[in-house]
């Protein structure tokens, strides 16, 4: 059972992903269902892609808790599995992980406790630190504490920040701050999409991801690639708008010795976290060589430029395999 879209922000870029999903997938092996979640929370049972368009009430999919399955209308359905290709929160921040383990399906990727601790950027990069990869500096803010001053933040930080949602994917909500004025906004803009706030140092440098596929030890890292941006940073409308000028390098043009590193370091989050299946790991890299852990994605994207499929397609690993082997890793048991 294929879940998509879903109530976050990221609703349209699920159904971007999702599409390609279904397109690439092996019918040769697998029989797919297609559950629909819509801006509300509700979910369906649809019969083809392109019915979330004109939903029908009665094909509402329920879930059987403890039963391995759902009511879809009139008919019960037992998935062997779920993939969920959902972006954001109540997708993959270890809510619908959840529902699956109170179901007793497996599900493609992390499970709730690994989703969880990817999704909230302060809590991934409190784990990154405490193992030994560093983080750009960085404080908190949460609602309700008194806001901090663009003086004292200049101080502890720099004169250039980024403020970001905790918990939101995308580059929703993010904001370059230059001053006070643009602080205030700054928070306004994040504290809609989150409780909890990330201000963090804005360097000048490379923003490089790897790709993680299958499950620990027996885990593969990717090459390293490279994002080029169009803007100023890599926003949202520079990761999924029609007239993007971002563009790739894979794999990055960095030393072996830095690569390497990235990819060990990569490893490391990826085992610490207890991720399973997937995830996509992103760092930056300074003009000095110094590597920072940015963020871990748990259900990266599966768009037409996203960057997860494309490093595994430069390690000869077609979309549609890919999606087999995610399917694969899921039904693998736990040790």
């Amino acid at each position: 059972l294929m879940l998509f879209s879903g109530e976050s922000s990221e609703h349209d870029v699920s159904i971007m992903s999702a599409r390609n999903v279904y397109e690439a997938i092996d019918t040769m092996k697998f029989n797919v269902l297609l559950g629909y979640i819509d801006t509300a929370g509700q979910w369906y049972v649809l019969r083809e892609f392109d019915e979330y368009r004109t939903l029908d009430a009665a094909r509402q999919l329920l879930p059987k808790l403890g039963s391995a399955g759902f009511m879809g209308g009139d008919e019960a359905i037992h998935p062997d599995v779920l993939l969920p290709i959902l972006h954001g929160k109540n997708g993959e921040d270890g809510s619908v992980q959840g529902l699956a383990q109170l179901l007793h399906i497996p599900i493609v990727g992390c499970d709730m406790t690994s989703s969880a601790a990817g999704m909230d950027k302060v809590i991934a990069k409190r784990i990154a630190a405490s193992v030994g990869v560093p983080v750009v500096p960085y404080r908190v803010y949460r609602r309700g504490d008194e806001a901090p001053t663009y003086g004292t933040l200049r101080t502890e930080l720099g004169d250039v920040l980024f403020v970001k949602p905790s918990r939101a994917g995308s580059s929703v909500g993010v904001s370059k701050v230059r001053s006070r004025d643009e602080l205030a906004r700054a928070l306004d803009l994040a504290l809609e999409s989150d409780e909890t706030v990330l201000i963090e140092r804005a360097l000048d440098v490379r923003e490089l991801e790897v790709a993680a596929l299958g499950n620990p030890p027996a885990c593969q890292i990717s090459v390293v690639g490279e994002i080029l941006p169009g803007e100023e940073f890599y926003s949202y409308d520079d990761k999924y708008s029609s007239a993007s000028s971002s563009s790739v390098q894979l794999p990055a043009d960095l030393p072996v010795k830095i690569s390497e590193h990235i990819r060990g370091a990569a490893r490391t989050i990826y085992t610490e976290l207890g991720c399973r299946g997937l995830a996509r790991i992103d760092f930056f890299l300074t003009d000095t060589g110094e590597v920072y852990f940015n963020e871990i994605n748990t259900l990266p994207g599966f768009t037409n430029i996203s960057m997860y499929p494309k490093l595994w397609q430069q390690a000869g690993i077609s979309y549609s395999d890919l999606i087999t082997r995610l399917v694969e890793t899921a039904l693998e048991p736990h040790e």
